[in-house]
């Protein structure tokens, strides 16, 4: 029984890693083929180590989760918190500078570009970082903080600072940043580097 269950979870992490890889194609024009970016995206390491601390993480076992989170920080320049919950899919891209805190909460399908907080403001215990929808793309050098809540399929400009909820299908700019919703058949890529909103 024991050894039919370590089957079975050695084939979801294998399935995961091919649909991370494919995600990660999806989203980079620059990604050529899936050996290269399973030997050399460090968002994908990130995430990968993640998955494995987080496990630790809630067996209770805090120290080595969090020893293993720091040694991936030290390898990719990405910090994710143990206790951060990751949905599927997410793509950092680039990476260096990405932190992710504690009680923050990641859906499916979220890309992060580089230099992207998802922090606190408070040393209250409980929940004190972001929550994030389905489909969130954060801009390079944005910040959420608190624990904010962003809707599904919004997108946030580059070095925005989001300190508010935003509903679903809308654009966050500026600082502090203010939700608009998006126009029609506007696309998350053009959002994110169109000049208008970057700061």
């Amino acid at each position: 029984m024991a050894r039919k269950r370590f089957g079975a979870g050695v084939r979801r992490a294998i399935a995961a890693v091919r649909e991370d890889i494919a995600a990660a194609r999806l989203r980079d024009p620059a990604a050529r083929n899936g050996l290269e970016i399973a030997l050399l995206y460090p968002g994908l390491h990130a995430v990968w180590t993640h998955r494995l601390s987080h496990r630790m993480w809630r067996r209770g076992w805090r120290l080595p989760a969090r020893a293993l989170s720091q040694f991936a920080r030290f390898l990719t320049g990405i910090e994710i918190h143990p206790g951060a919950r990751i949905g599927r899919r997410l793509f950092i891209d680039h990476g260096h500078g990405v932190v992710i805190g504690e009680t923050a909460e990641v859906g499916d399908d979220v890309l992060l570009y580089h230099g992207v907080t998802l922090g606190g403001r408070t040393r209250d215990a409980g929940k004190r970082h972001p929550t994030l929808g389905d489909g969130v793309a954060v801009g390079a050098g944005a910040k959420v903080l608190g624990p904010v809540t962003i809707g599904a399929r919004t997108a946030i400009g580059a070095n925005a600072v989001v300190t508010r909820d935003a509903p679903a299908d809308s654009v966050l700019v500026g600082v502090p940043a203010k939700p608009r919703q998006r126009r029609a058949g506007e696309d998350t890529r053009s959002v994110l580097t169109a000049p208008e909103y970057t700061i």
